[in-house]
């Protein structure tokens, strides 16, 4: 898999193992926005012992289906969709009795269109940064599109000049013409 620079994507892969279950999550959510889908945290298995997390499920925001397919919202209860479709993308890493996490678990593929940026804002939390950005590359456009313009209008003045100069030119050899053929005629006429 290729990322938007050009450069190889880091997959996941059973065995892959990370020092913590926090360094898994960071690196499957780095893994995801490079890839172009959210992290959802699905299922946490405790120890019946002292509690402590012995593995974790982490998948595709879009994974299974919500029980109520409808929720409803704010006050007016408005209905609105689910953003579950099913998808089967998941990871599963589980804490080894080394104290290491490894990946035991990896579905990569996705049962809906992928959304690549082209800096990984795929969560609801970096929009105010995509609209910063696409704000900015959108003043740079109009920069741009100005200058274009000033120099679009300044080839169509020289263009018109050109017009005028060639215009008049060609006035003067139509009108050259048109002495010589009176000379040519007059001077037939004299034979």
């Amino acid at each position: 898999m290729v990322d938007l620079e050009g450069g190889d994507v880091l997959e996941p892969y059973v065995g892959m193992e990370f020092e913590s279950e926090e360094s898994a999550r960071q690196f499957y959510v780095g893994y995801a926005r490079r890839v172009g889908f959210v992290v959802r945290t699905m299922q946490r298995r405790r120890s019946d012992i002292d509690g402590k997390t012995l593995a974790r499920r982490l998948g595709c925001n879009k994974q299974g289906f919500s029980p109520n397919y409808k929720c409803t919202i704010g006050p007016d209860q408005k209905p609105r969709p689910s953003a579950r479709e099913g998808c089967k993308a998941t990871i599963l890493v589980k804490m080894e009795k080394s104290g290491k996490w490894v990946v035991t678990r990896f579905e990569k593929d996705h049962n809906h269109p992928l959304v690549v940026t082209a800096h990984g804002f795929t969560t609801p939390g970096d929009k105010d940064k995509k609209i910063e950005e696409l704000t900015r590359q959108l003043k740079i456009q109009d920069q741009l599109c100005a200058s274009y313009r000033e120099r679009l209008l300044k080839l169509l003045s020289d263009v018109e000049e050109q017009t005028e100069q060639l215009s008049s030119k060609v006035q003067v050899i139509v009108d050259n013409v048109r002495k010589v053929e009176a000379e040519v005629q007059h001077l037939s006429c004299h034979q």
